[in-house]
């Protein structure tokens, strides 16, 4: 059930150079990257929104910078409408509505899982931070009153590689 007053920012990343092609386009149990984690936010968020400079998704996204994942939050941050927002990176198939509600309870001006720092969620009045240039995340959190949240490690399994994927696969 969509959380009213929560919006999602989906990183849907760009050419992904270690994973040679675009991860979000990768499948896994018959569906994108992408579409699995757009398909998540709207399970979770009234409003979402995706930043990305990948083609052929099978939703519209907003122009990613290209200077990494602070970046891309802060065009996120711009463009919703509700106080926080969770954030999800395109290539952590594994996440659930839970855990992106355990982690929305938690924000203060941000809020993280143990391997962090992303999921996360962020507070929209924190969207300066995210605006001075730093371009390291753990950075830029960890100037913020942020809170740190346990979450089921297998939830965070990241998709680096084609290997990861195939780890992952039913």
């Amino acid at each position: 059930m969509a959380h009213h007053g929560l919006s999602g920012i989906l990183l849907v990343g760009g050419s992904s150079s270690r994973f040679g092609s675009p991860k979000a386009l990768a499948e896994l149990g018959g569906e994108s990257l992408a579409a699995r984690a757009w398909r998540l936010l709207g399970e979770t968020c009234e409003e979402r929104v995706a930043v990305g400079r990948c083609e052929q998704l099978p939703f519209p996204a907003l122009a990613d910078p290209g200077t990494g994942p602070v970046a891309a939050i802060a065009v996120g941050l711009r463009a919703v409408a509700h106080d926080v927002a969770v954030v999800v990176p395109v290539d952590m198939p594994l996440l659930t509505a839970e855990a992106l509600r355990l982690l929305l309870g938690a924000c203060r001006d941000a809020a993280i899982a143990q391997e962090g720092p992303l999921p996360c969620a962020v507070a929209r009045r924190a969207l300066p931070a995210f605006e001075t240039g730093e371009r390291r995340l753990r950075t830029v959190l960890h100037a913020l009153d942020t809170a740190h949240v346990v979450l089921e490690p297998r939830l965070l399994a990241n998709v680096n590689t084609r290997a990861d994927l195939d780890r992952l696969a039913p």
